[in-house]
């Protein structure tokens, strides 16, 4: 019997969430007629750092709170909202609606949310090239001499040709 490749929960998850980004971004295309362009332009931007993330965390990571945020994010603190204003009456789709404002308002405080989260897993990513950074200092500084490349005794002029003196 073969062996299963093993598969990594947490891949899945992250490539789920993409799968969720595009999904919630389809959702906003199709509403596009539906909201104000400063609802509009406010989730085609959440969309674009959510997919950022989902980017960031597949390469450098992050820790199961940040994970979990972020889930939270795309798959319900923007799309239930989103739904709930989609359900009002189009009375309340005007730009200057009470409703409006609330949720731009929401979106405001979760794209803070988000920017803060990406700039979080960024400076992790910092943080741990700084730390394998002095783990290679610490490892090779003091390395033996002998693997150290040594300068020639003499130094040769790279304009004179080899076997012919120099003539001014």
């Amino acid at each position: 019997m073969p062996d299963r490749p093993t598969v990594d929960p947490i891949a899945q998850e992250i490539a789920q969430m993409g799968a969720s980004v595009d999904s919630l971004r389809a959702a906003v295309r199709r509403s596009g007629s539906t909201l104000p362009p400063l609802l509009m332009s406010q989730l085609r931007h959440l969309g674009d750092l959510m997919r950022d993330a989902v980017a960031d965390i597949q390469i450098r990571g992050c820790s199961t709170e940040q994970r979990v945020l972020l889930n939270a994010m795309i798959t319900s603190y923007v799309p239930t909202p989103l739904q709930a204003y989609l359900a009002l009456p189009p009375s309340h789709h005007d730009e200057e609606s009470s409703a409006t404002f609330m949720f731009a308002e929401q979106l405001a405080t979760l794209e803070q949310t988000l920017a803060d989260l990406l700039n979080q897993i960024r400076i992790g990513a910092v943080e741990e090239l700084s730390t394998h950074g002095r783990f290679l200092a610490d490892k090779f500084s003091a390395q033996d001499a002998a693997l150290q490349l040594q300068q020639p005794v003499s130094e040769r002029d790279p304009l004179r040709l080899e076997g012919q003196s120099w003539q001014h």
